[in-house]
């Protein structure tokens, strides 16, 4: 008998057929059967109806499923959500980030660096840099404030703006360049641009000379969790072809990174501007208020 016919009969000795069942279960809820009819579900499964009405009330007792809101059947419950959501955040976001980050350094010859947002202030919890002789110098820890800082902007602009307006509320928005947004309209107008660019860029806007950009990451639930960028001299940013470059990467990192934290691609924007980032003209009247208000 070869070694591949062994370890496949060791494996059927080892199967339960009662969690087998589950998963197909599962499985088959979350491709979208709603069980509507257990005749044909049970059948499609290889079990009994009876057996099969078991599995749903057990798995709705462990909220591993719950009935559909809209009518009979059932759907993927928030048991399983939130387990399933446990175990990706599990992997560290760091030792998830560092190998990405260093391929994406080194591809683009910048340095790459990975934030959270605490308060109103970005932190550098990462820092990979090319082997070259201009390279970024920030430390592991350090703090920059993040309306003026892209990684900072980039992680606001995909926060519901109701948040950011209970977070920067009677705060004066102080200037690092003649660049950085002072104002709530000056700064909405900003990451309405960042939002739909899904990247926040800056030439100059932090220190002169140095060009960066940076998009977001995102967990499980599409909450923008941290964001990376790549810095460099301006220099090494220049030509339409080279920015398009920088920008593909950067945006192909953060997704690779998320995708590793359980973020799913086909999830919706996290409730920052339903309207793709352009306030309706009600909208826009209402910030002109804020505008008087919030200083």
């Amino acid at each position: 008998m070869s070694e591949t016919a062994i370890t496949k009969q060791a494996d059927e000795a080892y199967a339960s057929p009662p969690v087998q069942r589950v998963a197909r279960l599962l499985r088959h809820i979350a491709e979208g059967d709603a069980v509507n009819n257990m005749s044909q579900t049970a059948r499609e499964l290889g079990i009994n109806r009876t057996t099969l009405l078991r599995l749903l009330h057990a798995l709705e007792a462990e909220r591993f499923i719950e009935p559909r809101t809209e009518g009979q059947g059932w759907r993927i419950g928030v048991g399983l959500i939130t387990l399933t959501a446990q175990a990706f955040f599990s992997e560290d976001l760091v030792q998830t980030a560092v190998p990405i980050l260093t391929q994406l350094s080194e591809a683009l010859s910048l340095s790459a660096h990975l934030g959270v947002l605490d308060g109103r202030e970005i932190v550098y919890l990462v820092r990979r840099v090319p082997n070259h002789a201009f390279a970024s110098n920030i430390k592991i820890g350090s703090r920059l404030p993040a309306h003026a800082a892209n990684m900072g902007r980039i992680i606001l602009a995909n926060l519901p703006r109701e948040r950011v307006e209970r977070l920067y509320a009677g705060i004066d928005l102080r200037p690092v360049t003649s660049h950085t947004a002072i104002t709530p309209l000056q700064l909405h107008a900003q990451l309405d641009n960042d939002r739909a660019l899904g990247l926040a860029w800056s030439d100059g806007n932090y220190e002169a000379g140095v060009s960066s950009v940076a998009a977001p990451i995102f967990d499980a639930t599409n909450t923008p969790v941290a964001a990376i960028n790549v810095t460099g001299q301006t220099t090494q940013f220049d030509g339409a072809e080279r920015r398009a470059q920088i920008g593909a990467a950067v945006k192909g990192a953060a997704r690779d990174i998320s995708l590793r934290l359980g973020w799913c691609d086909s999830l919706k924007t996290n409730g920052a501007n339903k309207d793709g980032g352009r306030p309706r003209p009600a909208q826009a009247a209402a910030n002109n208020m804020r505008e008087r208000s919030w200083t």
